[in-house]
């Protein structure tokens, strides 16, 4: 009997057409209430699943008896209960790598456009407000040889790093739980305190992974030790910056702006943020562009028809599930 395979959102047809004569696979439609009403029919007969970013609980995931994977296509995972998927003996793999570089030009063009202001201005244009001479009050403020402060090192925060140093011309600060001694070369970057970059860098960006330690990693204390024209760039998870404190400090000038592409709850349509001309927002597109969301599409198609044939999949979240079933056979 062929497995069956459910993908739940965001996967290309074609990509999966090649594997519909080895496994049945099941094409969700929808989302919201009417996406989780259909994997609820689907799970139980599911043995791999296969999607976006997308919350499933500890009873959906006990109510899935023949599952062995749940292939994200995303870097993050924080959404998943990978205890409860370990306990069930549920492999779960996400797609790193492929994003870097798309997350990382995003990251820069919201640096360059707090910093000049541009969705401010663009709109200052087009609502018929050129009819003079530009002044002081359309000025934005420089990048080009600025300090980028990165808060985790890692690789997305690395291809940052190197835009700014060989694009801008940029000094780089960056803290983190180790040094990176082969960046510190190429970049003639710097490895600080996370209280050192904050004081000295004019354009902070926090790479770090969402954890019950990184939750609110930059608040009020955070911003208190922040230039007052520092300005916050955030493509890496919405919680890890507490977003009231952060409101705060835009409105009493602690810190110049903010660029956020993550925020704390998401989707929505409701924030303080929005009343502010000193914060750009965008829905949380990092990978999204055509060719990185079919090589993500690509990179967790591999991994779950890998586990599915019961080959360990490459980027493999919880190690353990994989080493019970191996010691188990052997």
């Amino acid at each position: 009997m062929r497995k069956t395979v459910v993908a739940f959102n965001r996967v290309p047809a074609d990509l999966l057409e090649p594997y519909e004569r080895e496994f049945e696979i099941v094409r969700l439609e929808g989302d919201g209430e009417e996406l989780n009403r259909q994997l609820e029919r689907h799970l139980p007969s599911a043995h791999g699943l296969i999607g976006g970013n997308k919350k499933f609980s500890r009873s959906q995931i006990e109510s899935a008896a023949k599952l062995e994977i749940i292939s994200s296509i995303s870097v993050g995972y924080d959404n998943y209960d990978v205890e409860a998927l370990t306990e069930q003996g549920v492999l779960l793999t996400n797609t790193p790598d492929v994003l870097t570089e798309t997350t990382a030009d995003l990251a820069f063009a919201l640096i360059l456009s707090t910093a000049r202001r541009i969705p401010e201005l663009d709109h200052w244009t087009k609502t018929g407000n050129w009819n003079q001479a530009t002044g002081e009050s359309q000025f934005g403020t420089d990048v080009y040889g600025k300090t980028l402060g990165i808060l985790g090192m890692g690789q997305i925060g690395s291809a940052i790093a190197r835009r700014g140093h060989f694009g801008f011309g940029m000094r780089i600060l960056y803290s983190g739980r180790s040094r990176k001694p082969e960046l510190e070369s190429m970049l003639d970057a710097r490895y600080v305190s996370k209280e050192e970059l904050l004081e000295s860098s004019d354009f902070v960006c926090p790479m770090t992974p969402l954890t019950d330690e990184t939750r609110s990693f930059i608040g009020t204390k955070e911003f208190k030790l922040m230039r007052r024209s520092a300005i916050l760039i955030n493509v890496s998870r919405g919680p890890v910056v507490d977003e009231i404190a952060l409101v705060k400090a835009l409105t009493a000038g602690e810190i110049r702006a903010a660029g956020l592409d993550v925020f704390v709850k998401e989707p929505m349509t409701v924030s303080p943020l929005f009343a502010l001309s000193n914060v750009v927002t965008v829905p949380h597109i990092g990978s999204a562009t055509h060719e990185t969301r079919r090589a993500m599409a690509v990179r967790a198609i591999e991994n779950l028809f890998c586990g599915l044939r019961g080959d360990r999949p490459r980027d493999l979240i919880n190690t353990e599930v994989w080493e019970y079933r191996y010691a188990r056979k052997s």
